[in-house]
């Protein structure tokens, strides 16, 4: 293990679902899930990645799992490829990077009890010794997340939604993972509750030193939690810096427009509206050029045939506008 390498690296990670049609069935079309995308996430750090829904970002997630083939790029787990890991290491691997999806309800066994739900890790990875070992470290994993022992023979329609997700946490603890992937983690639950699971999610990785990436939709869940944030549009990463940068100075207008459609508490401040015409383009068929181009209220000539690169524009700050720059790489002041 090398401590001064990221935990995970994603290195232009491509995703392309192929369009069958026709009466051979023959490839018509392919869906540009995800086209290019590049970050890394350090021990100990909570990495979100946000965008509408369709931009591809729980493709992402999804590619990482290995829960589907890549078409191009590279995963590096702790220095270690893995998108083309044989299945014998890749066990060994499953069990270093977990999973909490959106749904709970749905993600649980409904004919499983809490106890053999949370077991089921523990002894397929063969990580206990004997049916008390097995209970003291089931009734661990419940302590772990808050829930009460004497749950622990209950099934999952027994538990409010908010319990469920913590089942689901606690499921993703049980083989000591690293990293854990939330896909949409706490959009399926009330504001309060919502509140709750990140806030335990933050408790665990003090404790545990967890590496999350948190998948949302939501800015104003991922202030709360992340360290960094990465803006997704169309299957590509359009803004990349951690957080205070992101919600004080972000420079891409698709960030802009979705921070400025982000709740804020004093009913007196007063914010300018970013209203974004049009719809996101089909991932069939992607924009030539800037694929923001379509509904940026700042498009010139040049977003229309040429692509942006993500370039840096601050300390560790990354940006695929060419608003940003100027001829000379001198980066543009950025607007209040």
């Amino acid at each position: 293990m090398n401590a001064d390498r990221p935990l995970l690296e994603v290195n232009a990670l491509k995703k392309h679902f192929p369009i069958h049609g026709g009466l051979l069935g023959q490839v018509t079309a392919k869906v540009y899930a995800v086209d290019g995308v590049t970050f890394d996430i350090r021990r100990g750090e909570t990495l979100s990645l946000v965008g509408e829904s369709g931009c591809g970002k729980s493709t992402v997630g999804k590619a990482i799992l290995r829960l589907f083939s890549l078409t191009e790029g590279e995963v590096y787990l702790d220095g270690e490829r893995i998108d083309n890991m044989r299945a014998g290491k890749l066990r060994m691997m499953r069990k270093r990077v977990q999973v909490v999806f959106q749904d709970p309800f749905s993600s649980l066994n409904p004919r499983m009890r809490v106890r053999d739900i949370l077991a089921e890790p523990l002894v397929n990875f063969g990580m206990v010794h004997g049916r008390r070992d097995l209970n003291e470290k089931v009734e661990a994993l419940m302590d772990k997340v808050r829930l009460p022992r004497d749950a622990i023979n209950r099934f999952p329609h027994e538990f409010s939604g908010g319990q469920r997700q913590r089942i689901g946490i606690a499921r993703a603890l049980a083989p000591g993972a690293d990293l854990i992937i939330c896909d949409e983690a706490v959009s399926a639950l009330d504001v309060s509750v919502k509140a709750q699971i990140i806030n335990l999610l933050a408790d665990l990785q003090d404790e545990l030193g967890l590496a999350l990436l948190f998948i949302s939709h939501d800015l104003a869940t991922v202030e709360h939690l992340t360290h960094r944030v990465a803006v997704m549009y169309l299957g590509k990463i359009v803004e990349l810096t951690d957080r205070r940068t992101l919600f004080a100075e972000s420079h891409h207008p698709y960030t802009r427009a979705l921070l400025s459609a982000v709740p804020v508490p004093d009913p007196t401040a007063r914010r300018q509206r970013v209203i974004l015409k049009g719809d996101v383009p089909s991932p069939i068929n992607p924009p030539t050029g800037c694929r923001f181009h379509t509904r940026c209220p700042f498009v010139f000539d040049r977003c229309r045939v040429e692509e942006p690169l993500l370039r840096p524009v601050g300390d560790g700050h990354l940006s695929a506008c060419h608003l940003n720059q100027v001829p000379g790489g001198q980066v543009l002041p950025t607007a209040a």
